[in-house]
């Protein structure tokens, strides 16, 4: 019987929820102080309509803060016209340079764009996904959290039995390539099903984890697939991501494709720049916590950072916070000669 545990780790600048099942991480919610409330999942606003494209149906909306979002046109939506105000709810958030998406509410409202009710919270998106289930906290939460941020950024994933599964994401769609490897047991044809059939729940839980959504292409093991078995097997494996996921049959070229419905920023949008590194931010808020890490196990010691100037700059704004908490004997220092993702933690 599968269990879903909720875990809540509360940092200076940021807010990470991690969902485990069956002790491994399945999703990753991530809040920062710096998030646009207009922007975020759930929120409902009045937006000013900046821009029509009649010809792909799409209205272009100023919500005030941010990128513009996006409203597909509806026959009903005749009256609407450019300068007008509406409320509206974000129902996708902004990803890879696309604004976030969003449904129209109301038509007959006034004033400029401003937040009408803020998305739900990250706890109360936790406590949907695991309904009555304590929420852990402390030193177990941050573990947790740390964990499902590595595995998340991950490409490749083991497979039980053998095998693995690769994940990597492009402009038009995520592609999942189902590897056989040194599969024990049987021949080969019986191999490549067993992997494919495996490939489905770790691919799922992968990619809930990584918060990906859109277009999935899953490049199957061998060939002569049995196709009701695995759609049977993907559609129980993201039955926790419905309603919205559609599968398609398994192609002639060994492809089962299915969409999910892409609703938050993926945690590589949220974490990493255009370069696929870290970001400043993600640097600067992952040294705090070691430095919060290294005041609570030292609490007598001077506790110095040292980093790359771009993750001490991030981290700047922040320091009085944890002077607040453990006194003003935590300091940055910034290092050009330290690598990006690198630092060190001098305990005096």
């Amino acid at each position: 019987m599968t269990r879903r545990r909720i875990l809540l780790d509360e940092g200076v600048g940021e807010t990470r929820g991690v969902v485990v099942l069956d002790g491994r991480p399945e999703r990753l919610l991530i809040a920062r102080e710096t998030d646009v409330a207009v922007q975020a999942l759930g929120a409902q606003v009045v937006a000013r309509l900046r821009s029509f494209d009649r010809a792909l149906g799409l209205v272009f909306l100023d919500l005030g803060e941010g990128a513009d979002a996006v409203l597909t046109l509806r026959p009903d939506m005749s009256r609407l016209s450019q300068g007008r105000a509406v409320a509206v709810e974000i129902r996708a958030e902004a990803r890879g340079g696309k604004g976030a998406s969003a449904r129209l509410l109301d038509e007959a409202v006034e004033g400029p764009p401003r937040l009408l009710r803020p998305g739900p919270s990250l706890v109360e998106e936790l406590e949907r996904f695991a309904p009555g289930e304590r929420l852990v906290a402390g030193a177990a939460a941050r573990a947790a959290a740390d964990e499902a941020e590595s595995e998340a950024l991950e490409t490749v994933y083991a497979l039980a039995g053998g095998g693995s599964l690769a994940i990597e994401r492009t402009r038009a769609l995520v592609a999942v390539d189902v590897d056989v490897g040194e599969r024990a047991g049987g021949e080969a044809k019986r191999a490549a099903r067993a992997a494919n059939l495996a490939a489905m729940a770790v691919a799922a839980r992968a990619l809930r984890l990584k918060g990906e959504g859109g277009l999935v292409m899953v490049d199957l093991a061998g060939r002569g697939h049995d196709g009701p078995a695995l759609l049977a097997a993907a559609r129980a494996a993201f039955a926790a991501d419905g309603p919205g996921v559609a599968f398609g049959p398994v192609s002639r070229f060994g492809t089962l494709e299915f969409t999910i419905p892409r609703r938050r920023r993926s945690i590589a949008d949220r974490l990493l720049g255009a370069d696929g590194q870290p970001t400043a931010q993600t640097l600067g808020l992952r040294l705090l916590r070691a430095m919060q890490q290294a005041a609570e196990a030292d609490p007598g010691g001077r506790i110095t950072a040292r980093a790359a100037p771009d993750a001490v700059a991030a981290a700047a704004p922040y320091l009085k916070r944890l002077h607040d908490r453990f006194g003003a004997r935590l300091a940055l220092a910034p290092d050009p000669a330290c690598a990006p993702e690198r630092f060190e933690i001098a305990c005096q």
